[in-house]
Order: structure tokens, then sequence, then C-alpha cells
């Protein structure tokens, strides 16, 4: 007999281990980094913007007179330009005029110490100035360099101005985005962004290699090529079936229903069908057409594409007599994909990033500015750095004593016009 047991004893308990200790927090992935830009408009700027969150230093280079042109695009930001701000903060600005020997020499003082450069001058420019990918990577053997253009250092479009509308038209996006009688570009600056995110990942995976081989080498990235990666649904589909999709608007090519309708409010509510139980449950639960659910004239996506008017007229009939949140509480209720058509004043309000605290106040010259977290979340470690947006020349002082240069050197220098 177990006389511990019979006793009415406890039996001796193991004792728990103690909790693991916390792990260490992880620093931001870029710290230590050093980027020089000689940098302007968007495609160059956001990207190393990209760097700067994740704890890179980012110096940026501009022109004494007047610096990234970006920065007079407009005053829509307590009296910035809104696309410099969003893509400058967290990087110091120094002023140099890199057409004087004596900025310019103050530049390779600063390549010295830097693993990433970055430049987006016009075509030809930076091979003037011995600051294209390949010289300063023979220069300097463990610099990422990167070269970011509109069409590529070579081909018959090299030297062509590039904006971002030009391209957007070049690689086709314009001829897929509009309404059957009216093409129009995307809203947002779409060749400059896709370049901007090649750039930084090419960045990101020349770092990679250069801690394996201990060299760092050129990056090319152009936007007509990132644009053109980004088109390639519409171009597969064009290539290999022989026919482009056709522009319709916010509806779909080849689904049905798949559109935005208006609500008795004065919104207008996106929905998409993807197959015909969804269908199914539209025509029941939020169309109160159940008769419509086997109909043939309705009951599958080819009947209901041929037939796109009348689908598109007993949706917009019945979600016509619905509020916006009525009619968004039916469809999520019936399980049907849905959206409201947002403003952009509404986006800035958005409850899911609210919810989410995704916004934050950066610095500026205009005093703090709402920003959004960058996108990628590195849990266990600090959150992004949302530095402040600099203003023209506010560093320059400072890096250049950091060089070396004294106090009489660099008011030589300001004197001279070479800085700012």
């Amino acid at each position: 007999m177990d006389t511990e047991a019979a006793s009415g004893a406890e039996p001796h308990a193991l004792p728990l281990p103690p909790p693991p200790p916390p792990p260490p927090q992880l620093p931001l992935p870029l710290a230590g980094i050093t980027v020089v830009a000689v940098e302007q408009a968007v495609s160059a700027p956001f990207a190393t913007r990209q760097l700067a969150d994740l704890g890179a230093r980012v110096v940026k280079v501009e022109r004494p007179d007047g610096g990234d042109f970006a920065r007079a695009y407009d005053t829509a930001a307590q009296g910035l330009a809104s696309h410099f701000v969003w893509a400058n903060r967290g990087k110091e600005s120094v002023a140099l005029d890199l057409k004087d020997p004596r900025g310019l020499a103050a530049l390779h003082r600063l390549l010295d110490g830097a693993d990433v450069f970055v430049q987006n001058l016009a075509q030809g420019a930076a091979a003037r100035l011995g600051l294209d990918a390949a010289a300063l990577c023979a220069r300097y053997p463990r610099l990422v360099a990167v070269d970011v253009s509109g069409y590529g250092p070579e081909g018959p479009y090299a030297h062509k101005r590039a904006y971002d509308m030009l391209v957007q038209c070049e690689a086709g996006l314009v001829s897929v985005t509009g309404t059957p009688q009216t093409p129009v570009k995307a809203g947002i600056p779409a060749a400059d962004i896709a370049a901007a995110m090649y750039a930084f990942s090419g960045v990101l995976a020349a770092l990679l290699r250069r801690g394996t081989t201990g060299r760092g080498g050129p990056v090319e990235v152009s936007m007509l090529d990132a644009l053109a990666e980004w088109m390639g649904h519409p171009l597969h589909h064009t290539m290999h079936g022989g026919e482009q999709p056709v522009r319709t608007g916010l509806a779909h090519a080849v689904i049905a229903p798949y559109d935005a309708y208006a609500t008795a409010d004065g919104d207008r509510v996106l929905l998409s069908v993807q197959n015909d139980r969804e269908w199914r449950r539209l025509a029941g639960q939020v169309l109160e057409r159940p008769d419509l659910a086997h109909d043939p004239a309705y009951a599958t996506n080819a009947a209901r594409t041929r037939g796109r008017e009348k689908t598109d007229a007993v949706v917009a009939e019945a979600l016509g007599r619905l509020g916006a949140d009525e009619a968004i509480g039916r469809l999520e209720a019936a399980g049907i994909a849905c959206a409201r058509l947002n403003s952009v004043a509404r986006l800035a309000g958005h409850p899911q990033l609210a919810a989410r605290d995704r916004w934050r106040q950066v610095g500026s010259p205009a005093g703090p500015l709402r920003a959004l977290l960058p996108p990628i979340g590195l849990p266990g470690g600090p959150e992004a750095r949302m530095g402040a947006v600099p203003a023209l020349g506010e560093h320059t002082d400072t890096v250049l004593r950091a060089l070396g240069m004294t106090g009489a050197q660099i008011a030589a220098l300001r004197r001279d016009g070479v800085i700012a």
C-alpha cells in the first residue's frame, strides 16, 4: 500500500523551471550603415527613406541653390512640399555644389566612410562627375552604388527625359487604366514608387552579398524596367492570349458583378462576386431577389459577364435603396467581399489604421507632421526610426566638421557659394 497516498500526504511536486529571460531587443537592421544620396524628386528619395526608416544614416546631398526640386512642388504640408515630406524624413541635408571641385572633394570624403551611394541625376550627369556606379565601385570596392534612371544606361531611350507620367505611358499602364472611353494615369507616381522599391531591395541584396564576399558593387534600376515588371498580368495576358485587357474603370474585365455602386446616402460601395455560390448568397441575402440565384441569365459568371449591364442594373437598384453602412453590413453577413470607396481624407481617418496605432508624428522645419509607420514591421526590436524632415543644408556644418574641416574652411566654402 502507498503509505504516502494513504496518509493523505501530497506527492512531492517537481519545482517549475524559472521563466526564460526575455530575448534581447534586436537593433534596427541597418543600424551602422551610412548612405550618401545625390537625389531628387521621388524615385531615389523614396528608396533611401526606406533605408533611413530601418536605421541607416542617410546623408542627402542637395544643390545649394534650392536643393532637391521636390522641395518646391507645393506648400500643402504646413508650407512644405507634400512629396518632399513623404520621401525625405530621417535624413541629414548637406548642401554642396558638386560642380565645384571643392564640393566634389567633400562628397568623396563622405564616400570614404559610406556603405551605400544612391543617385538619380539626369542620364549622363553622374558619369560626368565620376559618380556613376561603375566608377565609384572601382574606387571604393566595399561600396554599394545605385544608379536609378528612367530607361537604363543604354538603348535608344537612355537619354530621354523620364518623368513618372511619361514612363506610365511608355510602360502601357495608362492604356489599361481608366474607362472604356478614356485612359488615365495612376493617381500616384507608380513608376517612381516601383523604381524606388526595387532600388531599396537591390541595396539590401547587395549588402547581404557584401557580407559574404566583402565587396559591394553596382545596382542598376530603371523606372521603365520596374513598371514593366508591375505590368506582368496585362503583359502576359496580351503576349500569350493575343488580346490586351480592356479598360473597365472600377469594373473587372472578366468577373461580374465587380464594381462600385451608389448607395442611398451618396456613398459608393464596391463589391466583388468571385464565384456562383457567392452570387446565390448575394441574390438571396443582399439583393432580396432569390429568383435570380438560378436564373440562367445570372446563374453563372459567364452569363453575368455577357449581360453585364443587366447584372449591374440589378445590383445598383438594390444597393441604391440602402445606406452605405447597411449595404456593407448585408454584404459582410453574406460573405461577399466589399469595400467603401473612400476619399483620401477618409483614408487619413481610417478606423483600421487608428485601431492598429499606425500614425506617428515626425519633426520638420514647419513643426510636427502626421506620418504613417512604414509597412515593414520587425517585432522584437525598436520601431522604425521616423526622423525629422530636414531643412535645406541643416546638417552641412555638422557633417563637414565631422570630416575634419575647420570653421574657417567651412566659412570660406559658404562665402564662395559652394555650400549652404
